[in-house]
């Protein structure tokens, strides 16, 4: 079942969304073909922290990789590292691990979005479970999350250090 706090954040502001069910997956590429989506247009969130443990969200789409050092740049903080699984749990408590959904603001986190997304198409994203997403258009999305949006995915062709 949909995150109860995304769905009470999408639900207060009226929002266009759809939920789209698939087959228990846990990574990027399996959400996306599970739930038959482009992995240009599945979001997958990064949580990295800075040395004094302040977290960002990063958000990016499922067919690329972050360029962790990149992000650093975009965020202004440097440097940056993954932060660990068990951190996550504190963080998204009410989060299945790994699938949060890429609304930083429910959570306290500044977010990220990387400006490859297509602006003028839906985007998808886990909905705090790994058999759910949630899909909207992309402008709508930009809205409710208020992200600063940056240049840190990299793509096949690009070789600067990647790291998720």
């Amino acid at each position: 079942m949909i995150n109860t706090r995304l769905q009470s954040l999408l639900d207060a502001v009226q929002a266009s969304y759809s939920i789209r069910q698939h087959a228990l997956a846990f990574t990027a590429p399996e959400i996306a073909a599970r739930s038959h989506v482009r992995g240009r247009a599945l979001a997958k969130v990064v949580v990295a922290r800075d040395r004094a443990g302040a977290h960002v969200m990063a958000v990016l789409p499922a067919s690329c990789r972050l360029d962790l050092d990149a992000l650093a740049r975009v965020a202004g903080v440097e440097p940056l590292v993954l932060a660990p699984e068990a951190e996550l749990k504190g963080l998204f408590p009410d989060c299945e691990p790994g699938a949060m959904p890429p609304f930083g603001k429910l959570y306290g986190l500044p977010v990220y979005v990387d400006a490859c997304f297509p602006r003028n198409e839906r985007l998808y994203f886990q909905a705090g479970n790994h058999q759910e997403v949630v899909g909207m258009p992309y402008l709508e999305f930009e809205r409710l999350a208020e992200p600063i949006i940056g240049e840190f995915c990299l793509h096949a062709r690009k070789a600067r250090r990647d790291v998720a």
